[in-house]
């Protein structure tokens, strides 16, 4: 049986999402010396090597080795970080980015128009294992390529591919941004259940033990959301009274008015940043 090929992968920028993954990747049995990481901060660098047994270099070191390289700067910084890299990117690694707001186009003027391109927004349940992720990819990049960006993410989160780069905004609006919208949610549940006369603490573990069990029945179901919300409802029951308020007080509107916010955003971001 042919053992499995682990590509050379560099981490550009040792922050909590790269230190997520590079751990996702550790304990789905990549090995650690096919792993090295480049940050400014070298305590940083320091614990992910005692952490996880990779190893460390500059920028120019670590891309000039590898064969896959996950830029996981600030939007900010990209095009300065991309732009110096681009003289060590002859060999043609592949590479992932998971910068927020940062687009094709832009990744490709500082790091080569020739090159091979993923672009991932990621979100951060994926500290834990548990998040969700969109790619595209460009047309430079492999189908092997591809594998490999899609078994990189997938040891943190769930995969989910994109044939247009454009909907890379709803995406950021949907997962890259929703973990927010939920934890509002709770925290808004949590402060309810205070008023109406719980504890603190109790309303807290009733409503983030409610929200991981709906979110894990949901995922396991074969029947909708919508669906599954109905089988809480009883005609004139509790559910069906608070439904009924949520539905009066416009919620779906709401949700919808602020992910366009943040897809309008995200947009606004990517010229901003590409400039």
């Amino acid at each position: 049986m042919t053992e499995p090929h682990y590509p050379k992968l560099a981490f550009i920028g040792a922050g909590n999402m790269a230190r997520s993954i590079i751990g996702g990747l550790v304990q789905e049995g990549y090995p650690a010396d096919r792993i090295r990481a480049s940050d400014r901060n070298e305590e940083t660098l320091a614990r992910l090597s005692d952490d996880f047994g990779t190893g460390a270099g500059d920028n120019h070191d670590v891309s000039q080795w590898a064969e896959v390289i996950v830029l996981a700067v600030k939007p900010q910084v990209m095009k300065t970080v991309a732009e110096d890299l681009q003289p060590n990117l002859k060999h043609r690694p592949l590479l992932i980015s998971i910068a927020a707001g940062v687009d094709g186009h832009s990744l490709g003027r500082w790091l080569g128009e020739d090159q091979a391109i993923v672009r991932c927004m990621p979100n951060t349940p994926s500290l834990v294992k548990a998040g969700a992720s969109g790619l595209y990819a460009n047309r430079h990049t492999t189908e092997t390529q591809r594998q490999q960006a899609e078994s990189i993410m997938a040891a943190v989160s769930r995969v989910q591919w994109l044939d247009d780069e454009a909907l890379m905004d709803a995406v950021t609006a949907v997962s890259g941004s929703g973990p927010a919208y939920f934890f509002l949610v709770m925290e808004s549940m949590i402060d309810a259940g205070v008023k109406l006369g719980l504890e603190r603490q109790a309303a807290t573990e009733l409503t983030l033990q409610t929200a991981l069990g709906a979110a894990t029945l949901a995922q396991s179901s074969d029947v909708g959301v919508d669906e599954l919300r109905r089988r809480v409802m009883s005609p004139g029951g509790t559910t069906e009274a608070a439904i009924a308020s949520f539905e009066q007080d416009k919620l779906r509107e709401i949700f919808q008015s602020a992910m366009t916010a943040c897809a309008e955003r995200s947009a606004e971001l990517a010229r901003e940043l590409g400039q």
